[in-house]
């Protein structure tokens, strides 16, 4: 994961914010351009999940990884920007 020494919590959504979905990544540009383009297969290509909405900075993985799963573990309503 190539970083300028920071990490980054995202939230990304459709545009009509009926889906999210949160990561983890040291490359936000790099990681958000990916979702844009479709090029991870999975649940934000199949959903067309590429809005970013929300983003967190950390100096460590340690610590973004645990504010992701605590992120992940808000309900849907907590989660709407």
């Amino acid at each position: 994961m190539p970083t300028d020494g920071h990490y980054y919590v995202y939230i990304l959504a459709t545009r009509s914010r009926r889906v999210i979905y949160g990561g983890v990544t040291g490359d936000l540009e790099h990681r958000v351009g990916q979702h844009k383009a479709r090029e991870i297969p999975g649940f934000t290509a199949r959903y067309n999940v590429d809005q970013l909405v929300h983003i967190e900075v950390f100096p460590s993985p340690d610590e973004a990884i645990a504010r992701e799963k605590q992120v992940k573990g808000w309900s849907r309503a907590k989660m709407r920007p």
